[in-house]
């Protein structure tokens, strides 16, 4: 299975979009895009992959993610005859740089939205005041509705109960001003990680030489593009090895590794643990 790459517009003259729909197939599959996310469920329950996290989602849950993070929404079931169902909130993808920037009001929410980088779950009892703000924005416009974006982002500020979901530089942002090219790199990263991949085919696609692709990678997301290679696959076995009965040997082949010893060995780099290990621990939670 691929992760797809979604390009989400906001409309022109917005720096957000918020929409409420169903959670279904489209929210299953893997996904990735160059936008901010608020995501609260409404209905439902199942799984839920932020990066190479993989936990339960219910209804009240409230994450927030950053740009380029891996996430996906595998519904179980509902607690009722209704469709289950999200409100969502995406945000212009370079508001970081054009308002958080400037107004020195609004630092503490650049500092969140930075991360968020890893997914934030946020927890306890102003989730409540948050979905009834998310629920009248949905017939909001304007400015009314930015006001009522501000008030969000001020009660998550307010939350101290909230848990990091991926491990810390699952998948870095790129500075923004070169982020056509890098996310052009995510890409097909995101599509070839099953296959071997070259410098040399990487640079041809971003027209640059090898070298200078190394040094260019490296400044704008703080890791090789081998270090990145190697999270989003072992990101991937991570799902496979939580929710398949493949075995090891196999999620080694699928994820894009040519020997079990190098698979072995970068799972324990990244995961701090053994493939095995991962999977006791993993089937754990999902029963929970």
């Amino acid at each position: 299975m691929d992760f797809l790459v979604e390009r989400i517009l906001v409309p022109e003259k917005k720096s957000f979009q918020i929409t409420e729909h169903d959670l279904g197939s489209h929210t299953s599959k893997v996904h990735t895009h160059c936008n901010c996310e608020l995501n609260f469920i409404k209905r439902g329950w199942g799984r839920r992959y932020v990066g190479d996290n993989i936990s339960s989602f219910h209804p009240g849950d409230l994450v927030l993610m950053g740009a380029n993070l891996p996430h996906c929404w595998e519904v179980k079931g509902t607690y009722n005859d209704k469709s289950p169902k999200c409100i969502v909130i995406h945000f212009q993808e370079n508001l970081l740089d054009s308002v958080f920037t400037h107004v020195p009001e609004l630092e503490p929410i650049r500092e969140m939205l930075n991360k968020a980088a890893q997914g934030l779950h946020f927890k306890g009892s102003q989730i409540i005041r948050v979905r009834e703000l998310m629920e009248e924005m949905l017939q909001l416009e304007g400015l009314n509705n930015l006001i009522a974006l501000l008030k969000v982002f001020n009660i998550l500020l307010e939350i101290e109960d909230y848990e990091y979901l991926s491990t810390p530089g699952y998948i870095k942002q790129a500075n923004q001003s070169d982020f056509q090219k890098v996310n052009k790199i995510y890409e097909y990263v995101f599509k070839n990680f099953q296959h071997d991949i070259s410098l040399e085919e990487v640079a041809e696609l971003v027209n640059i030489t090898p070298g200078s692709l190394c040094r260019y990678f490296k400044n704008k997301t703080g890791q090789t593009l081998f270090e990145f290679l190697k999270e989003v696959r072992i990101g991937y076995a991570c799902k496979l090895l939580s929710v398949t009965n493949k075995t090891i040997t196999e999620i080694c082949f699928e994820s894009g590794y040519n020997t079990l010893a190098h698979f072995n060995t970068q799972f324990k780099e990244l995961k701090k643990m053994t493939p095995s290990e991962f999977r006791k621990k993993s089937k754990t939670v999902l029963t929970n």
